[in-house]
């Protein structure tokens, strides 16, 4: 049996997206800049799939801003606004338990002077409303805070936050990593308070190499590279009309199946959890876990590398940390102060709306049978 549990890595292409790629390369395979029919045919397709992103957002279509993904949409959303911001001040703030992409972005600002504050998360692994209180400066310009955590699943009070930082007459721009949060929560951009959330396509059953940036109307962000008037002129370039098409299929199919999505992948967690703790005596839940699709689970003393050794023989996909850490310790779990040996046996299992109960069945069967296994040897 084949058990895909890393779904916060990435998601498999629904076959809506597929098609929807398959057309643009082979049918609407036209420059959406061209005057003539084939063009205006994939220009068609653009503003559809800009208006698919939005309603799946709860935007409007003009504060849609396709990227490559959600790194190159943290990055932008964060260096622009702290060039935007650096005649009003040079404070950011930020947590300890982001996104590398949001991470090394903050340490290569440091590098030109910038001053980052990196906020602890509390014993659930969230950022508080009161943190972001007592952090801010009157030199603050930018808060940027995930939404969803890509490792424990926890969820920041984005919209306690915002509220905060504006009833303190603080002009920072705010901005969310929304990547692991977009069609998993309930979340729009104006009821979190936000001014820029970054999404990504791969996270949501689209393909890779697609994602968006929303930038609030109103809100002035300098452009990211220099060429052509696409996006609106701020960020030039050809679109990438395949991945675009497909991204905008998987927002529309994901948008619209939004209840029930959840609700498959949050019996399929609890039920893998409640095989678990039957199965295997002293196993820990790490932080709140109030994401529907991501759990954090440690078996101290045993090495999280040899659990999940074990499980790839028996078919299973499982993570201990974020994809892009390449086997680096989890950041997030060490934020959180927890002891070594329960960062050293953390797994992360990340669902998805394929997921099934008999995969949580077969999953805490092998991962029993590993601890038993590791045990005697």
């Amino acid at each position: 049996m084949k058990v895909y549990f890393d779904n916060a890595a990435t998601t498999k292409p629904c076959p809506e997206a597929i098609a929807a790629m398959v057309n643009a390369l082979g049918e609407d395979y036209g420059n959406p800049s061209s005057g003539y029919e084939l063009g205006r045919r994939a220009g068609a397709v653009l503003r559809d799939s800009r208006e698919a992103v939005a309603r799946a957002m709860g935007a409007k279509s003009e504060e849609i801003f396709f990227t490559s993904g959600g790194t190159e949409g943290d990055n932008w959303a964060i260096r622009a606004s702290a060039h935007l911001m650096r005649h009003r001040g040079k404070h950011i703030i930020t947590g300890e338990t982001e996104h590398d992409a949001v991470r090394a972005t903050m340490k290569h600002l440091e590098d030109e002077g910038w001053e980052v504050t990196y906020l602890k998360p509390d014993g659930d692994g969230r950022i508080t409303s009161d943190a972001v209180s007592g952090a801010l400066r009157e030199d603050t310009v930018l808060v940027s805070l995930m939404l969803v955590n890509n490792e424990i699943g926890s969820v920041n009070p984005i919209s306690e936050i915002s509220a905060a930082v504006k009833a303190a007459g603080c002009p920072a721009i705010i901005h969310t990593d929304a990547v692991q949060g977009f069609l998993k929560i309930p979340f729009t951009p104006s009821k979190l308070g936000v001014d820029l959330v970054t999404v990504s396509s791969h996270k949501i059953h689209g393909p890779k190499g697609s994602g968006a940036l929303y930038i609030r109307k109103g809100q002035r962000l300098p452009q990211l590279l220099f060429g052509g008037g696409q996006e609106n002129g701020i960020r030039p370039g050809t679109e990438a009309m395949p991945a675009i098409s497909g991204f905008a299929a998987a927002a529309k199919v994901g948008k619209e199946h939004f209840k029930e999505n959840v609700e498959i992948m949050s019996s399929v967690k609890e039920h893998t959890l409640d095989r678990l703790r039957a199965a295997i005596p002293g196993i820990i839940t790490i932080g709140k876990s109030e994401s529907p699709h991501i759990v954090n689970i440690s078996l101290p003393g045993y090495r999280s590398e040899v659990l999940m050794n074990y499980l790839d023989a028996q078919g299973i996909a499982v993570s201990k940390s974020s994809a892009c850490k390449k086997g680096g310790r989890s950041h997030v779990l060490e934020a959180m102060r927890l002891p070594s040996e329960v960062i050293d046996g953390a797994i992360r299992l990340s669902f998805s709306r394929y997921s099934t109960l008999e995969e949580g069945d077969y999953f805490a069967e092998k991962l029993s049978e590993a601890v038993s296994m590791l045990k005697h040897r």
